[in-house]
């Protein structure tokens, strides 16, 4: 995968988000014989998943029992490359104005493209994460917010803060690999989902909950980190080789909240064909909402052949909207 540092002058769809839903996209765009230009900020396409979870199996994806994210991603950038899609990586698109009535994007270099069509799937927007804050000053190595390779951390004593399903996601994926893991919460209560805590629980990797860490050991790289636990007398200790700090993340829209879509709150709303309130405006994925939303990359992949779909109409009046089979095309 290349970035590319041409920008083309035009294209008929551009895909703003590269993730699992804009991916999925681009195959249906190449499918209806139009050319689609992927725009993302990150350097590598894949979305949040490449960024933050690409050693994670993946179990709600239709006709895979398992797969592990950066395998997905792999397959869905496959499954699109027969159709050409051109990528624009580590580019945000700034602006959007109109030449007549086609859109155009001007992106944060400077360049600007001219579309028959926009689809916005960026997802949560940008994101930042959450800072540990017994980390603060720390200058040595041995924090992490995301576990890009499991392998990394074998045989290290790994302590995974947080109470969320990223953290018990990481304590699941590292407890093969690791010498120990050990989950820190600041409460008793989960916002994972009740089955992975039932399967964390079941590998007898310690929970230490209603605690805090409050300091960390360690010179030019952590060796360990002092918790506190509510109702104790004393701070324990614990051994960590690695701290994979899982508090969450901080999303931000970015420029998307100053091109006029309408917005609830950090999300795009849309109408059952996917368009929002811009001419020639598509939307699919977790930045959209409407009634009865369920933000999971099932239903994105389903808002993507759906706007997708309906774009060709738009960009070409002619066009049928359903677009046959693909089983049909060879």
């Amino acid at each position: 995968m290349t970035h590319d540092s041409g920008h083309p002058d035009t294209t008929d769809i551009a895909i703003i988000g590269a993730g699992p839903t804009g991916l999925f996209a681009a195959y249906y765009a190449g499918f209806r014989g139009l050319s689609v230009t992927l725009i993302d900020a990150l350097p590598e396409p894949g979305g949040q998943i490449t960024a933050m979870y690409p050693e994670k199996m993946i179990f709600d994806v239709a006709g895979f029992p398992e797969i592990r994210g950066r395998d997905l991603v792999e397959n869905l950038v496959k499954q699109a490359a027969p159709f050409n899609p051109r990528y624009i990586l580590g580019r945000r698109a700034e602006r959007i104005s109109y030449d007549g009535e086609l859109p155009r994007l001007t992106m944060d270099d400077g360049s600007t493209l001219g579309c028959g069509a926009v689809l916005i799937t960026s997802g949560i927007g940008s994101f930042t994460s959450r800072p540990l804050p017994a980390a603060d000053g720390f200058e040595g190595e041995g924090i992490v917010y995301f576990v890009p390779q499991l392998a990394v951390h074998a045989d290290e004593d790994v302590v995974v803060v947080g109470g969320g399903d990223s953290a018990f996601d990481w304590a699941l994926a590292l407890h093969p690999i690791a010498r120990s893991v050990t989950i820190v919460h600041r409460r008793d209560k989960f916002r994972a989902h009740a089955h992975t805590v039932d399967r964390v629980t079941a590998l007898d990797v310690p929970i230490v909950v209603n605690a805090q860490v409050t300091a960390l050991h360690g010179g030019e790289r952590v060796t360990g980190v002092e918790v506190v636990v509510k109702g104790e007398d004393g701070p324990r200790s614990l051994p960590a080789d690695t701290i994979v700090a899982a508090l969450g993340f901080v999303a931000d829209l970015g420029p998307l909240t100053e091109w006029g879509l309408e917005l609830d709150k950090r999300h795009v709303l849309v109408d059952p064909s996917m368009a929002t309130n811009l001419p020639r405006v598509f939307a699919a994925g977790d930045i959209t909402e409407y009634a009865g939303k369920v933000r999971l990359i099932a239903t994105g992949f389903g808002e993507a052949a759906t706007a997708v779909n309906n774009a060709a109409v738009v960009i070409d009046p002619s066009a049928h909207l359903f677009p046959g089979h693909s089983s049909d095309a060879g």
